[in-house]
């Protein structure tokens, strides 16, 4: 596959370019990523993006469409608009998204309304949140004796009870939930209530590849309750399975092991 950047800055078609800036550290971004962001005219960028990602894009004018508590999210439609009047202006737009743009990213959407109004796309995989926070614990996702597939789930599922989550964890398989935070109580309930083992062990990954990085163990059925007493905010994911009382990761939880 041919590199994703051609031109600098601004030429006669523009086009967007979607960008996977990584879970959070910026010495994980790509080699794409960073020469992407060199040619940038115009970035596009989400609220957790580390500002030393953005200093790699110096020359480009920058407009956040990140959640805010004076504002509303911009709604994603107008994201797309956004994209699409820019390119056509003649930019190179570089739509700069945490973790992977189509892992729970929208990047999809992006892509969607780009052809449909005829502008020029690619996109720049990125280290998704899942891979880059558990790399961080030493827990593998998958394990020759603890589990042979994973799972990604987003945890903010509107009619979570009505939801069939039998099957997505258990024994030989991880579940990582994005995004499951504030709705953890309800998730560990829904979980035992389609036949998982409230003694399931689980993760709680606070931070993921940034400073104050941190593990909690716990089980399935406590997980509410440790989220709370160890004020565990977001960027954080929830790791249900066996890989989560693996050896290292029990060591980083512990104080043990400082992964970096």
């Amino acid at each position: 596959m041919q590199s994703s950047v051609i031109a600098p800055g601004r030429a006669a078609s523009g086009r967007v370019i979607l960008v996977g800036a990584g879970p959070g550290a910026p010495d994980l971004l790509t080699v794409r990523a960073v020469r992407a962001l060199a040619m940038a005219a115009v970035v596009v960028h989400d609220g957790l993006i580390d500002p030393a990602v953005l200093d790699f894009a110096p020359g480009a004018r920058r407009i956040d469409v990140s959640k805010r508590r004076d504002r509303h999210t911009l709604p994603q439609d107008a994201i797309n608009a956004l994209l699409v009047v820019e390119a056509r202006a003649g930019h190179t737009v570089i739509r700069l998204k945490g973790g992977d743009p189509f892992i729970f990213g929208r990047g999809g959407e992006e892509v969607d309304a780009c052809i449909a109004a005829g502008v020029a796309v690619e996109v720049v995989p990125g280290v998704s949140a899942a891979l880059g926070a558990a790399a961080g614990a030493l827990m593998p996702l998958t394990h020759r004796e603890h589990a042979s597939s994973v799972s990604f789930v987003a945890g903010t599922c509107q009619n979570l009870v009505e939801q069939d989550w039998a099957g997505l964890a258990g024994k030989g398989r991880t579940l990582v939930i994005y995004m499951g935070v504030t709705n953890a109580v309800a998730i560990a309930d829904k979980l035992i209530a389609d036949g998982l083992s409230p003694d399931c062990p689980c993760a709680v990954l606070e931070r993921g590849t940034l400073p104050g990085a941190r593990v909690v163990r716990t089980l399935l059925a406590d997980l509410g309750g440790a989220v709370v007493a160890h004020r565990v905010i977001s960027p954080a994911l929830l790791v249900i399975g066996d890989v989560t009382r693996g050896v290292a990761a029990a060591a980083v939880s512990e104080g043990l092991i400082c992964a970096c």
